[in-house]
């Protein structure tokens, strides 16, 4: 099995950046989000931070949401319902979660230098239940379903962001909730035709997969081996 790598010498390897704004709908709040996340080895990192997304990257993460990540520097970044399709990309430093340092552990082993993150909704909320109760009130009530880059709004920003190489990995990993399944489908029907679709699936079901954060140190190390193996002849 992997060995734990400690999170102090995953912060020493691999940097992390990532798009915040907020969107704005009528009669709410601005809504904090996080739209894509680049983890780069040190050793990669470019001057421009505009160029990493510009690069090829190793693998592509598909997880729920962005959790707790936040960014390093101040964002005043907005977006409207009707602007969001026409967003730039600006990529500020960014503080890394417990879940992305599973992401590096993988980095690790894999020999990867870029895995970029992308997310079933881009709605930033720590707590699951407040993220499930989020995403379906402003879907129902605002009809707004482009808080998510699996949206057909937002077509030409995921072409971008999978890249057009067949051989990249696309990793599932958005977790096993059923409250997930109307985001699921989405985004399933719009990687279908990746030929490259990885993840752990849990017995028994058709489209949840493995979140990289069990509770358990074991079952985390469980994930990254499993993981490693099952990419092994796939860039791993």
């Amino acid at each position: 099995m992997a060995v734990f790598i400690p999170a102090e010498i995953l912060k020493s390897k691999y940097r992390v950046f990532g798009h915040f704004y907020s969107i704005r709908i009528p009669a709410r709040k601005p809504i904090p989000c996080r739209s894509v996340l680049e983890l780069v080895s040190e050793e990669v990192v470019p001057q421009s931070l505009d160029a990493i997304s510009q690069r090829k990257p190793d693998a592509v993460f598909v997880m729920m949401n962005p959790g707790s990540s936040r960014p390093l520097v101040d964002v005043d970044t907005h977006a409207t319902a009707k602007s969001i399709h026409a967003m730039p990309i600006s990529l500020v430093p960014t503080k890394p979660d417990t879940t992305q340092y599973q992401v590096m552990r993988l980095m690790f082993y894999c020999k990867w230098r870029h895995v970029r993150v992308l997310n079933l909704s881009d709605l930033r909320c720590s707590k699951s239940g407040e993220f499930f109760k989020e995403f379906k009130r402003i879907e129902e009530e605002a009809s707004f379903d482009a808080h998510s880059i699996f949206s057909t709004h937002r077509s030409n920003e995921l072409t971008s962001k999978l890249t057009q190489y067949k051989s990249i990995p696309v990793i599932r990993a958005w977790g096993v909730s059923a409250e997930l399944d109307p985001l699921i489908h989405r985004c399933a029907a719009r990687i279908a035709k990746h030929k490259s679709v990885r993840g752990l699936i849990k017995a028994g079901t058709a489209d949840k997969y493995l979140h990289p954060l069990p509770s358990l140190q074991r079952q985390k190390l469980l994930w990254v081996d499993r993981m490693v193996k099952q990419l092994s002849g796939a860039g791993c």
